[in-house]
């Protein structure tokens, strides 16, 4: 046999498996939707789970970008390396860091500025008869909004004379603004904090994301305010430091690092204690996360993939009894056994294929549902696709080998006796 007649045999091969799978699928379909729902169940996971994966991770990346590519994070310890332990608190011996530290960062070259900044885990905000017992109040430098995705649209950030004089000025969000003050102008009014009376100089509109979703109410004040007034505790003090233009991030960490073991008192052969940290440090801490969530994923589809290959094997294996008598005589008339093989795998992967497109339309679906009725960003990325297609063809390869072996080695004699 030439060489172009071996894959134009596998071309017939594989047209005559799809169009006699179609044909079984026609047949039995009662019979096939029990077969395939296994795999459509396990391809939706899939598709489903990894765009939602991929939108939440589309929304941190935005948060970590909105802080500026070459800037970074000066604090107490490196939250990417804290693990669940009793050996104490997570910056373990470190010192605090102080305000006076994170400003006299401004004064290096490569630092275009140095932004305090202390968060209050939960307090108690009142307006009127309204109360509110848990939201979350941040204080941070005056230009905080350069450096969060969301806009102002209403009143003014505070400046920095406000932060100057720990003026009691605060901006809330929009959700908060409608909670407290309904169809008022929130822009000048009064609201209590644990107590302290602040000023209303501004509303906050989140971007779009989950974020903003689960945190709807929160409050920016002056971080100076937040010590003075609301006693924020300083064990939280940390700083967003900003690159200069002219300067690399490596040359702008380099200069802050010297610059916070000189004024410690640090001995050169001591290690850091305090942490300088990359956005891209905390990203691979949110891959490797994300990367459990793809395994447990995994785990589950293959649940659903292994019922749906039982089921297959059980179509394929009466597909394969019912057509003994069809396989003696297509040996009887020359058929190899791996062409007999090929055939009955190729129905295989037909089966679980079309599962997977099944499985695919519904798990796009899903996702589409998730994003518009969500803050969820949910997008099936293309990888996402390809694994869940690639699955349900193994799933076809694997769960239909068996099958396709065994009407592969039957004898021909006892094949064409068979009624």
């Amino acid at each position: 046999m030439s060489k172009i007649g071996i894959p134009m045999m596998r071309i017939e091969s594989l047209h005559e498996g799809v169009v006699l799978a179609l044909d079984q699928l026609r047949t039995n379909k009662f019979r096939s939707v029990l077969t395939i729902i296994g795999i459509v169940v396990g391809v939706a996971t899939v598709m489903a789970m990894s765009a939602m994966v991929s939108g939440i991770r589309h929304g941190i990346m935005t948060e970590l970008e909105a802080a500026g590519p070459k800037n970074f994070f000066f604090g107490r310890f490196d939250w990417n390396e804290v693990r669940i332990s009793n050996d104490g608190p997570p910056w373990g011996g470190n010192p605090k860091v102080t305000v006076e530290e994170i400003l006299s960062l401004n004064r290096l070259p490569a630092v275009k500025e140095a932004i305090p900044g202390v968060d209050m885990n939960s307090t108690v905000v009142e307006f009127g008869k309204e109360r509110l017992p848990s939201v979350p109040t941040v204080g941070r430098g005056a230009g905080w909004t350069q450096f969060t995705t969301g806009r102002i649209v209403a009143g003014h950030d505070y400046l920095p004379t406000d932060v100057n004089s720990s003026a009691p000025v605060g901006v809330i969000t929009v959700q908060l603004a409608d909670k407290l003050f309904g169809p008022l102008d929130p822009i000048g009014r009064a609201i209590r904090i644990n107590g302290q009376q602040f000023r209303v100089v501004g509303v906050f509109e989140p971007a779009r994301n989950i974020f903003a979703s689960i945190q709807k109410y929160f409050i920016v004040v002056p971080y100076t305010a937040a010590l003075k007034h609301l006693q924020a505790d300083d064990e939280n003090i940390g700083g967003l430091v900003v690159t200069a233009a002219d300067a690399t991030q490596d040359e702008a960490m380099d200069q802050v690092s010297a610059t916070v073991r000189i004024q410690r008192g640090m001995h050169p052969s001591e290690p850091d204690n305090f942490a300088l940290i990359r956005q891209e440090e905390m990203a691979r801490t949110f891959n490797r996360i994300t990367g459990i969530f793809f395994m447990v994923m995994i785990a589950l589809s293959s649940v659903a993939l292994m019922v749906g290959g039982v089921g297959v094997i059980a179509i394929m294996m009466i597909a394969v009894t019912e057509r003994t008598r069809e396989i003696g005589i297509r040996k009887a008339l020359g058929a190899t056994q791996r062409e007999i093989l090929w055939q009955f795998l190729f129905e295989s992967i037909t089966v679980t294929f079309i599962g997977g497109v099944i499985g695919m339309i519904i798990g796009g679906a899903l996702a589409f549902t998730v994003s518009a009725l969500t803050p969820i960003d949910a997008r099936v990325p293309l990888g996402g696709i390809v694994a869940a297609l690639g699955m349900a063809t193994v799933a076809g390869v694997l769960f239909g080998l068996w099958p396709a072996w065994r009407a592969a080695r039957m004898d021909p004699v006892v094949a064409l006796r068979y009624e």
